[in-house]
């Protein structure tokens, strides 16, 4: 009899030490699980933050040159058409961010500065040039140059690099809506987002 009664206590041990050992397994499994498809969320994520803006301007080039101690002097003029699109990007492949399984925290470290690229198509017209005094490529270059300085300054004061931001802000609160349906915490600057709006109170 005591034999049986040994046999039960241990058989209960023994389903015992299974079913937790089974569920540390499911739970490991699980964060494992769900990290995965916050890190898929993030490469998602790095695809989609564009901003185009398209902008024309028209530029008056004028150069002169003196010869023979400024006695002799030759010009050279043209009206520039610019028409150049202009893109901002976040390259969030290069967003830094850990994952801590224990306590399911999604903490974002550092976000990567927007990424300005302008492709200006410049048109001349009214060409002018004296003998010597003409254009050649390397004033074309400098123009070009020139002229794609201009754009990336009134560009930078511009809107648009507000609308990028707000896209990359609508992208980062999916983040927040994915951890917070899990049961995660998504932490950005040592500080816990507790609503998909707090980003738009952050200094991005």
């Amino acid at each position: 009899m005591k034999k049986f009664f040994l046999g039960v206590v241990v058989a209960i041990l023994i389903a015992i030490a299974y079913n937790y050992i089974s569920n540390r397994f499911s739970e490991k499994e699980s964060l494992a699980e769900a990290s995965q498809l916050i890190e898929k969320e993030i490469k998602n994520v790095s695809k989609l933050i564009v901003s185009e803006g398209s902008y024309a301007q028209i530029y008056n080039y004028k150069n002169t040159e003196s010869f023979i101690f400024d006695f002799l002097s030759a010009r050279k003029k043209a009206l520039v058409v610019v028409n150049a699109k202009a893109v901002v990007a976040y390259d969030l492949s290069n967003l830094n961010y850990q994952i801590n399984k224990e306590t399911k925290t999604l903490q974002i470290t550092t976000i990567p500065e927007p990424e300005l690229s302008i492709n200006p198509n410049i048109e001349f017209y009214d060409v002018t040039q004296d003998y010597l005094n003409q254009f050649e490529a390397a004033d074309y270059n400098t123009i070009k140059k020139k002229i794609t300085q201009n754009l990336r300054k009134k560009i930078q004061a511009s809107s648009l690099m507000k609308n990028a931001e707000n896209r990359l802000i609508s992208e980062l609160q999916k983040l927040f809506v994915l951890t917070n349906s899990m049961g995660w915490t998504l932490v950005y600057n040592n500080e816990e987002l507790s609503s998909s709006s707090g980003f738009n109170e952050l200094n991005l």
